[in-house]
């Protein structure tokens, strides 16, 4: 499949929303992610191979069908490169309540009775009638074979098959998109070195398949899975402290994304790398990371182009140029209002919650105390009980607020509580990195007093890092 899960999803929640049939969700399908008429059938459906598998065993145990010798990887083969015989034809029609013709095959069912032009082939034991579509062609009512009709088609069968030569199968691609949008869901809350083990064995994969011929549409979507997942990589080692190695990943990542052609990858993959030298610098580096990605993007409303807009806003925030930060954090939340913000429990998403993240470490280090507390108190009631670190960050730029608000003692209890308070499986690096930034922000004469001293003797403490 050239697209991923996510955007079946998005078409199919489309459909709900303008009511449409399931017939022009099939259409809108097969249109933007090139798909054939029987597998659009299933994802408008939103099953996956074995669900329609499970549907269609239990439909022929419940009519008294004698069940046909399926799995998974047969109907995939199905849906790319083999034709089902007559009676499995039958079933297809059955399990998506239409006729052959829609799904690309040959045969009809539907309730209700025959539509008109099908006629009957006798019943062979042991399988339900099969309708076929009566010919209109003279040849065929004759008996005849058209020369030049077996010609073509025996032609574009052999192209067909050719382009379906591959070492991935149609079950294998869905699985391995299924797994990236389980890895996805799963790193908003599970701590970064038990992701990464996760994602390299899962990585691995995906670079067996892409380091061997596969048809055009196929090779796209293993670039796209290989720049997801290792921008994940590339986050998960930045967490642990293993900068240059991030570095690295996040050079991974943007060849990838590069490779996949997909314009809002490629932005989404930029603004994901200019995290680490916004955490780490230098901050320049993150302003014109972010700054690429919001270019690529090209003003379209997408949660991306947020995204990329906030991380620039935060950026110039702290490198002073207030004004610029100003315009790109109205950009940000205008372009959020207008947008899919995705789902909140997938670590590919730019859910509000993080835009209050974004708006939160804008206002504080432009010094406007307010807004930030605002935007930490938005963005903290929005955060599930299972999550990463997040709140974490949130609660440590409120002590940098209390700096600035000159609250001294406070704004280091504040923050050596929310260190201890993390699980030690996420206080890694990062968090301590932060944590130091409030003392950072603090002139060297304060450095030497007391509650300054307690801080930076529980960030000594042992973390989470490899």
């Amino acid at each position: 499949m050239a697209h991923g899960l996510a955007c079946v999803e998005r078409l199919r929640a489309e459909g709900v929303v303008e009511d449409r049939d399931i017939q022009r969700t099939v259409d809108a399908v097969m249109s933007c992610c090139g798909v054939s008429r029987l597998r659009a059938y299933r994802l408008a459906h939103g099953w996956t191979l074995k669900d329609a598998v499970d549907v269609l065993i239990k439909l022929c145990d419940e009519d008294d069908i004698v069940r046909p010798k399926l799995d998974a990887d047969q109907l995939g083969h199905w849906e790319t490169d083999r034709q089902p015989r007559a009676g499995t034809i039958d079933l297809l029609c059955r399990l998506y309540r239409t006729d052959a013709t829609a799904l690309g095959l040959s045969g009809d069912y539907r309730a209700g009775g025959e539509p008109a032009g099908v006629r009957q082939l006798p019943v062979r034991a042991g399988h339900a009638r099969t309708p076929v579509r009566a010919s209109t062609s003279a040849g065929s009512r004759q008996g005849q074979s058209d020369p030049l009709t077996s010609l073509v088609d025996s032609a574009r069968r052999a192209v067909e098959r050719t382009l379906a030569l591959t070492t991935v199968s149609a079950t294998q691609l869905e699985l391995l998109d299924e797994r990236v949008m389980s890895l996805r869901r799963d790193y908003v809350f599970t701590p970064p070195a038990v992701m990464l083990g996760r994602l390299l064995a899962d990585l691995e994969e995906i670079r067996l398949h892409a380091v061997e011929r596969q048809p055009a549409s196929v090779q796209v979507r293993l670039s796209e899975m290989t720049a997801v997942v290792s921008t994940l990589v590339a986050d998960a080692l930045m967490k642990l402290g293993r900068l240059d190695d991030s570095e690295r990943w996040y050079g991974t990542a943007r060849v990838a994304a590069d490779d996949s052609g997909s314009a809002r990858l490629r932005a989404r993959v930029r603004v994901q790398a200019a995290m680490l030298p916004y955490y780490y610098g230098p901050l320049e580096k993150a302003s014109e990371l972010a700054r690429q990605a919001r270019l690529l993007n090209r003003g379209r409303p997408t949660a991306t182009g947020a995204f990329a807009a906030a991380a620039e806003a935060r950026a110039l925030a702290r490198l002073g140029r207030t004004a610029e930060a100003h315009t790109a954090i109205n950009q940000a939340q205008e372009m959020f209002e207008r947008c899919d913000h995705g789902d909140p429990e997938d670590a590919w998403a730019f859910p509000e919650r993080r835009l209050f993240l974004y708006l939160s470490g804008t206002y504080t280090y432009l010094g406007e105390t307010g807004r930030a507390r605002a935007a930490q108190q938005q963005a903290l009631a929005l955060y599930p009980d299972r999550t990463g670190i997040d709140p974490a960050l949130l609660h440590l730029e409120q002590a940098v607020c209390l700096i600035k608000e000159r609250s001294l003692a406070e704004a280091c209890q504040l923050a050596g509580r929310t260190y201890l308070q993390v699980p030690e499986a996420h206080r890694t690096e990062i968090l301590g990195s932060r944590a130091r930034a409030v003392i950072d922000v603090l002139p060297t004469r304060l450095r030497s007093v007391r509650v300054v001293r307690e801080l930076g003797e529980i960030l000594t403490l042992p973390s989470g890092a490899m």
